[in-house]
């Protein structure tokens, strides 16, 4: 029997990229897939990709910066699916630029996206877990919120406040069987990085020790195990995915 046969899990942000994969991995392992963005036509795509595979998979419309629409999605999922057993937050963005250039508009909408979001999403299905008294809740931060980043002051703050927020979180929600856990990536092959040079590349590899740049199915499987029965004793707790970039 798959791992998550029966069990229903939203990913945020999942209509491309590293979320799309991490849905992706669930539904082989028998999820029922919850896709979630803020466009529809990409939501519809991704999901309808995860069906033509044979995978079970729907798709919901959300911004999770609207705190109104997310505990509507999230009501409208209970209904459908009389359940939401894992949630994981991934959705965000970038707006980078040294912090003498850095608007004010550029960092609240990277702190609405990437914090608030994973705040309104995290508070609105606990009151589904809470009832269930079960459910794993993972947030999606980043190495650069342990490190920081030159000209990435305001994501490298948003994800260093994720790790925080989960940390509350698993201390708040433990006592009702609900775990939560953070999942930091490092340096990750993607859309993005796939325009950098070789040379580039490169210069980023001697920088890991493992000489290479991990891919989306390993943040993928990092969730996975997080989320599964095998880490029932693992909570409030960042998992960084960094090739032994950062160690502590």
């Amino acid at each position: 029997m798959k791992r998550f046969e029966g069990k229903v899990v939203v990913v945020t942000g999942s209509a491309r990229g590293i979320g799309f994969t991490i849905a992706e991995r669930f539904a082989q392992e028998g999820a029922l897939v919850i896709i979630s963005d803020i466009a529809e036509d990409a939501v519809q795509q991704a999901s309808k990709k995860l069906q033509e595979q044979g995978f079970k998979a729907d798709g919901f419309v959300i911004n999770v910066t609207d705190s109104s629409q997310v505990e509507a999605t999230f009501k409208e999922i209970i209904a459908k699916h009389q359940r939401i057993d894992v949630l994981i937050n991934n959705a965000g963005i970038t707006k980078d630029t040294l912090i003498m250039r850095m608007k004010e508009t550029d960092w609240d909408a990277v702190i609405n996206v990437n914090l608030k979001g994973t705040f309104i999403c995290t508070q609105k299905v606990s009151r589904y877990m809470l009832n269930q008294r079960a459910g794993s809740i993972i947030n999606i931060a980043s190495v650069i919120g342990i490190m920081g980043n030159i000209g990435q002051s305001n994501y490298a703050a948003s994800k260093a406040g994720i790790i925080g927020l989960t940390k509350s979180t698993a201390k708040e929600f433990a006592s009702r069987n609900i775990r939560a856990n953070a999942v930091a990536p490092g340096f990750i092959e993607t859309e993005m990085t796939a325009q950098l040079s070789a040379e580039v590349v490169e210069n980023y590899a001697k920088a890991i020790p493992l000489q290479k740049m991990g891919k989306p199915v390993d943040v993928a499987n990092a969730c996975i195990f997080l989320a599964s029965d095998e880490a029932q004793y693992i909570t409030g707790q960042t998992i960084q995915v960094d090739g032994g970039l950062i160690m502590s």
